[in-house]
């Protein structure tokens, strides 16, 4: 492990960890995020994984910054040989197609396919959580099949309804809550990804796996899909 550190004002410090999105990248990031939930530095606020980097965020009042890169630069270098990383594997059920995702026949054309290729395709594959961004509990997630890739939308949408499942470029990803969007959007889960009456607000975090699963319509309304608190039957 060879990381770099770099300020991101006064309160964070940012630890950059390769240059590609890769597997090797990806499990330095998830090393790097267990190592700093294990110990807990006493000046740590919290850190942020993200696709090639961890961002820290201090307290200037318990440390300065060049206190807390010498402390990382010594704990990423002798992290210790009981470190470990422990992800949860997620299945979130999917209805493709239809007023749930109007975009499936798009990617379909765009890639020479049926939507029943697509379908097949997209659960098919298992999934990284690279980070959690741009909405609360928004996944990017890696790992699909370059066969189903789709540019994003020429023009964004102003509103897409929560839960709604998207492509865009060689990732895909879950919108979980009503957001402004330029995904293709493909399908729709009854899953609640975001939670914000839990202590943990997030159903995934960053090293998590997913994995897709198709449902019918009906399964989606017998899920509770229209309604937010519902649970699994």
């Amino acid at each position: 492990m060879n990381p770099s550190f770099s300020p991101l004002g006064d309160q964070a410090i940012v630890i950059e960890l390769g240059n590609d999105i890769n597997a090797h990248t990806e499990q330095l990031v998830r090393k790097v995020s267990a190592l700093l939930e294990s110990r807990q530095p006493e000046w740590m606020i919290e850190f942020i994984p993200a696709f090639v980097t961890v961002t820290v965020f201090y307290n200037p009042c318990v440390a300065l910054y060049e206190n807390v890169q010498m402390e990382l630069a010594e704990l990423l270098m002798h992290p210790g040989d009981d470190l470990a990383v422990e992800f949860s594997t997620v299945e979130i059920p999917v209805c493709y197609g239809g007023e749930f995702g109007p975009d499936l026949e798009f990617v379909a054309q765009h890639n020479g396919l049926t939507p029943r290729e697509v379908i097949d395709i997209h659960t098919a594959g298992t999934y990284s959580v690279n980070m959690i961004g741009f909405a609360p509990g928004f996944p990017f997630l890696s790992g699909m099949s370059e066969q189903i890739s789709a540019p994003r939308r020429d023009s964004p949408r102003l509103r897409i309804p929560e839960r709604t499942v998207g492509i865009a470029g060689m990732q895909t990803g879950v919108y979980p809550i009503e957001t402004p969007g330029g995904w293709q959007l493909i399908g729709r889960t009854p899953l609640r990804l975001f939670r914000p009456e839990n202590e943990i607000p997030s159903l995934l975090r960053a090293g998590d796996k997913v994995i897709f699963r198709e449902i019918s319509e009906e399964d989606y309304h017998t899920w509770g899909g229209e309604d937010p608190d519902a649970e699994n039957p």
